[in-house]
Formats: structure tokens, sequence, C-alpha cells
């Protein structure tokens, strides 16, 4: 049986255990939901993404994204840690991606960062009721400014500074009983180089708090974007890890642009192997 490389990939930062941590598999055969579910698991990041070549009419790649609990239908910072894995072992670029939120793209770019374009998902606005107020100020912590909901089905929530974002020290098992993938919590930023800052909790499905999301910058781009009168921002999640995340409005897509950090470069042991995959992949090993 051929062996398997998975690797482990830090996006949204250029430094080592920053960011966000991704694990990367690149396939040439389809394994089962379940087995792809069962690494995902055992991984316990916030997401794998699992890349499968095969034939298709739009896209050099398939694409599926798992967290330790559900598979998803969007994730930014996977998505770069993939692209990132593909440029290293020399991949042209662009790369095209088919995945359950069609159809995206990530370029390299002369600086090292990666550029990838991803459907914009505007929040709209939900009336900010005094019952429903208190409900979000029960599970934050911190009384909501603005309220609503986005196309990745989060709820996006302004607070009224970055501080109040920083140190936010949330009930999870309140923010899990939102019946949304998850919560978004974002302000205005208070330090030169960044527009906004956010954090993203989600423990609904399986990921308590995201170190770095860069779906959920498809919705807060538009949204800052529209405050600050501007289509280019640099956002600053502001996590334990931290992550910065480029985000350039273009009509209804986002481009959002960030940089990743190779950590862990393994081959699965024979008991982790899928029962039944068509093919393992042969991509070499990346030099070290």
């Amino acid at each position: 049986m051929s062996e398997l490389r998975l690797r482990t990939v830090d996006a949204f930062t250029d430094q080592a255990f920053a960011g966000n941590p991704a694990g990367v598999v690149v396939l040439t055969g389809l394994p089962t939901a379940k087995w792809m579910a069962a690494l995902a698991g055992e991984l316990n990041l916030a997401e794998t993404a699992f890349v499968i070549a095969e034939e298709l009419p739009d896209a050099d790649y398939r694409l599926r994204w798992f967290t330790p609990a559900v598979e998803v239908d969007m994730c930014g910072h996977a998505t770069l840690a993939a692209a990132h894995c593909l440029f290293e072992d020399g991949a042209a670029s662009p790369v095209r991606f088919a995945t359950r939120s069609g159809v995206l793209t990530v370029w390299a770019l002369p600086d090292g960062s990666l550029a990838m374009d991803f459907p914009a998902n505007a929040a709209v606005e939900i009336p900010l009721s005094e019952e429903l107020a208190g409900r979000v100020e029960a599970a934050l912590g911190a009384r909501p400014v603005w309220l609503g909901r986005g196309g990745t089905d989060d709820l996006l929530v302004e607070l009224a500074d970055a501080r109040t974002v920083r140190e936010l020290a949330p009930d999870l098992a309140a923010v899990a009983r939102f019946e949304v993938r998850g919560i978004i919590v974002t302000a205005a930023a208070d330090a030169d180089g960044h527009d906004f800052v956010s954090r993203f909790f989600g423990p609904r499905v399986g990921v308590p708090e995201d170190p770095v999301t860069g779906s959920a910058h498809t919705v807060l781009g538009p949204y800052w974007a529209a405050k600050l009168g501007r289509s280019e921002l640099v956002g600053l999640q502001v996590s334990a890890r931290s992550g910065v995340v480029g985000v350039s409005l273009r009509g209804d897509r986002v481009q959002l642009t960030g940089r990743a950090v190779s950590m862990l470069d393994a081959r699965l042991a024979p008991a982790a192997m899928p029962a039944s995959l068509p093919g393992a992949s042969t991509l070499p090993r990346a030099s070290t």
C-alpha cells in the first residue's frame, strides 16, 4: 500500500506556533467521508483539508473540510493551508478547488503571501430587541451594538470596542444554543495597521474558539467596507494565537490574503490508512 502524507500548516501568519493550524492530506483517490471525519477527529484541529486530485471540468482538485465534529461548507484557513502545500510541492499558480462553496481559486503572490477568491457573505441586520440583546449579552458577556446573520450561517456581533473583544470570556454552552454555525464578534481596531478586530466561537460545530477564521472574513469584509467606506481592509483576529487577514472587496467576491508556515510533515501509519482508497498521494516530500 502506498504511503499517505499528512501535514500541518499554521495559516494567516508568518510565524510558527501562531495563526490557525490546519491538517492537510493530498489524495489521488476518494476515501469515504467516514474515514475523513475520523482522521479530522483524531487530529482535533479546527479543520483538516482533504485535497483530492481528480478530473474536473472547471477545477484542478476537489477540496473538503472537516472539523473534529462535522464537515463544513467553507473554510478559509484550511484552503490557504492546502494551497500552501500544493505550491510547496511545485504546483503552478493559481490552483482551483471544487468545493461545497463553488470553485475557489488561490494565487501565489510575489511577496510570498497567498490570495484566495471567495464569495462575499454580507450579513443581514437582525433587529436588536431587548430580549435578544440580553440573550447575546448573557452568552458573550458583553452588550451587542449591532447584530446580523451572514451567508456563512454565523451571527455577526459588533461590540463597543476592541478591548471588549479581546477580553471576552463567553459562556460556550450558551453560545452553542444559538442555531448557527458560530458567532463572529468584532469591533473597530485600536492599533495602526489594522481596520477591525474579531474573534470566532463555534462550539456547535466542535470548535470552541477558532484562532483565525478566513470564512468569517467573507462576512466581516462587506460589513466593515460599508462602515469605513473602503474596499481594501486588514483584519486582526485577536485570539490567543492571533492572525492577520487582508480583505479586498470585489463585487460579490472577497479576496482574502495571508501567509502560511509549514509545521509538520509525516506519514500515516498503516493502521490509519483508509480501507479501500484507490491510490494514495505519491507527491514527493518537501525538502527539509
